[in-house]
């Protein structure tokens, strides 16, 4: 790994800043923040900074979608690269027949693991094979998505004669590059069985939470805590910071995730939830399916419920579902979601409601977004 390179739209803030610095003291690793100039799509991007990214004249680049967990095999990716090298390299996994219609779906030769036929979200059911958004490709990848960009920049210049067309630079790898190329023999697929899911919702990043603490306990369990004398009483896989501060009444789990500089009480109960940097969890209080802001603060024997919106248990292949917070203009019941630096008071109950950051609430709250 020479260096990583974290190419989008958003305007570079000092939060980002102050991650970029960690993580390369962390990992002594260059890595950099690129700032696309109008949002270029999944692909525009890659073309757009071409030149930094075949800086060093690397044999290969991973390209990693952020919105997407997983224990990323990207050895074994890598090998089956060495193995058989193409352009381009996708991870896949698999879905049931209703969900593959929310991704793209892949149809591949069982031998070779050529890519056949590519659909973006099709209408009706194509394959159980799915894009995971993780992909390898070799510096070859870039001359596919250099004609895709020269074609739209002449469809837009007969749309715009100033020249001038802002989508010329917009490429879309799914529909513009993987659906074009797919039985050309340029497109390969890697599949895994390993965790997956993608983070389009507040309920899909505990679930996520939730997958990555189980690889931790295969992986790494001694990054999760253990129930020790004197120690908080520990519930599955649950991860405390070492600078968070438990009391030994607490029972956590299973799945929660303590931040660094947290408080807990006496008392407190703590299950399938996040709690981000320096928040209070007072006496007694009573957190479910929720994910607690930096610095927020929950009262005395207050109760703050989400209601999880997880993939079917009995189905191995079941994703979580992206659904609307909506529905006939009512808000779905879905976990709880608390901003930064929000106060809950004592004895109150929060359920299924998004609390926006530095607000004080004065009273309980249910199916409800105050803004």
């Amino acid at each position: 790994m020479q260096e990583i390179l974290l190419i989008g739209f958003y305007q570079p803030d000092e939060p980002l800043t102050r991650f970029l610095e960690a993580a390369q003291q962390e990992f002594n690793l260059p890595i950099r923040y690129l700032q696309e100039f109008v949002p270029l799509g999944t692909g525009g991007g890659l073309y757009h900074f071409r030149d930094q990214i075949l800086a060093g004249g690397p044999e290969a680049f991973f390209v990693l979608n952020a919105d997407v967990c997983s224990d990323f095999p990207l050895s074994a990716m890598l090998d089956a690269y060495r193995h058989q090298p193409h352009p381009f390299l996708l991870l896949g996994t698999t879905a049931n027949r209703t969900q593959s219609l929310n991704y793209g779906c892949i149809v591949e030769n069982p031998q070779t693991h050529e890519v056949l036929h590519y659909v973006e979200k099709p209408s009706t059911f194509v394959s159980d094979v799915i894009n995971c958004g993780i992909y390898l490709f070799s510096p070859e990848a870039l001359k596919p998505l250099r004609d895709v960009f020269q074609r739209n920049q002449q469809d837009g210049q007969l749309e715009d004669s100033s020249g001038l067309w802002p989508g010329a630079g917009t490429i879309r790898l799914e529909q513009d590059v993987f659906s074009a190329l797919a039985g050309q023999g340029q497109i390969y697929v890697h599949l895994t069985d390993g965790i997956w899911s993608q983070i389009k919702s507040a309920g899909s990043a505990l679930y996520a939470s939730r997958l990555y603490l189980g690889q931790y306990q295969l992986t790494h369990p001694e990054r999760l805590a253990k129930h020790a004398p004197g120690g908080p009483r520990i519930r599955g896989n649950v991860y405390i910071h070492p600078t968070a501060k438990v009391a030994p009444s607490a029972v956590l789990g299973p799945n929660v995730s303590i931040g660094e500089g947290v408080t807990v009480g006496e008392g407190v109960r703590l299950r399938e939830s996040i709690v981000l940097h320096g928040a209070m969890l007072q006496e007694h209080t009573c957190v479910l399916h929720t994910i607690v802001g930096w610095g927020s603060t929950v009262g005395r024997w207050a109760r703050v419920e989400g209601t999880p919106n997880d993939p079917n248990p009995n189905d191995p292949r079941a994703h979580m579902d992206s659904e609307s917070l909506f529905k006939d203009g009512k808000l779905l019941p879905a976990i709880t979601i608390l901003g930064c630096r929000v106060r809950i008071p004592a004895e109150v109950l929060i359920l299924n409601s998004i609390v926006l950051p530095h607000k004080e609430l004065s009273r309980s709250f249910t199916n409800q977004i105050i803004l």
